[in-house]
């Protein structure tokens, strides 16, 4: 019968998202509509004097997902997507929402989530790193390891407190280890990095490092010693790459090139840098 053939497509089709291990299975709109408007075809016949009543239909067979596969969740209705970033209206709601996200492995062995910190409103400079260390997951917040410090340095260096500048990174969960940000994992969390920046609109972009640089333009094959010093979009909002505080502890000598790239950084603002017997640094 029809109705039995829609019944079993839509079996069919829930069984085969368990089995590919996805959390949410995105049922096929024409199926449910066939299957809620469901009408027996024809009247079911009569039973005639001595018979035997029919016997009951057994129940479907319930496929179960492999033990591999990741254990699938209640399906959500297909009327109902999960929030995207662009839904969200406030920096603390995207906070809140990152808070809570499960888009790739990184949210498995975080402590805490690091959404970015500072000026939230049309702050001149906002930086954007690669993603969280050990320091960064423990407390929640952006730069504050050994990394943390020498940045802050650099941007008083700059004339500014941190609290007048924003600070965030490409991912927001610490990679096992401090190792490189995946492709995948850099995708996945982008957009909470993209409403971020709609929401702030900062005059300018400093990516730091080549992870944070490669985020912010799609290019993902660059190289940090060729992009450093020139000036990038990223939308239309000015873009300058430099170099990651973390490798400046490594390699001293570099600090001189990422402090051209900062006062390259000010010129575009129309500012020069504090005398320096009032800098920090």
């Amino acid at each position: 019968m029809i109705g039995r053939d829609i019944y079993n497509g839509l079996i069919r089709h829930i069984e085969s998202e368990i089995q590919a291990g996805r959390r949410h299975a995105a049922l096929d709109e024409k199926l449910v509509a066939e299957f809620l408007a469901l009408k027996v075809d024809s009247p079911a016949p009569q039973a005639g004097p001595g018979a035997k009543p029919a016997r009951p239909a057994p129940p479907p067979t319930v496929v179960s997902a492999p033990a591999s596969a990741t254990p699938a969740r209640a399906l959500a209705p297909a009327t109902a997507p999960a929030p995207a970033a662009a839904d969200f209206a406030t920096l603390d709601d995207i906070a809140t929402a990152i808070a809570q996200c499960r888009a790739c492995a990184l949210c498995n062995s975080r402590t805490r989530t690091v959404p970015g910190t500072g000026n939230r409103v049309a702050p001149e400079v906002m930086f954007v790193g690669e993603g969280p260390g050990e320091d960064e997951d423990a407390r929640g917040e952006p730069f504050v390891g050994a990394a943390g410090q020498l940045l802050t340095k650099m941007i008083a260096a700059m004339g500014y407190e941190r609290e007048e500048v924003f600070i965030a990174n490409i991912v927001k969960c610490r990679p096992p280890k401090n190792r490189v940000p995946e492709p995948s994992e850099i995708e996945a969390c982008m957009p909470w990095l993209e409403r971020q920046i709609a929401l702030i609109r900062p005059k300018c972009l400093v990516a730091l490092g080549a992870t944070a640089f490669k985020g912010l333009t799609g290019d993902m094959k660059a190289s940090i010693t060729k992009v450093r010093g020139v000036w990038h979009k990223h939308g239309d909002i000015p873009l300058m790459p430099s170099f990651h505080p973390a490798y400046l502890l490594r390699y001293a000598p570099a600090k001189k090139s990422a402090w051209e790239d900062l006062k390259k950084v000010l010129e575009f603002l129309g500012k020069s840098p504090p005398p320096p017997s009032k800098s920090k640094t």
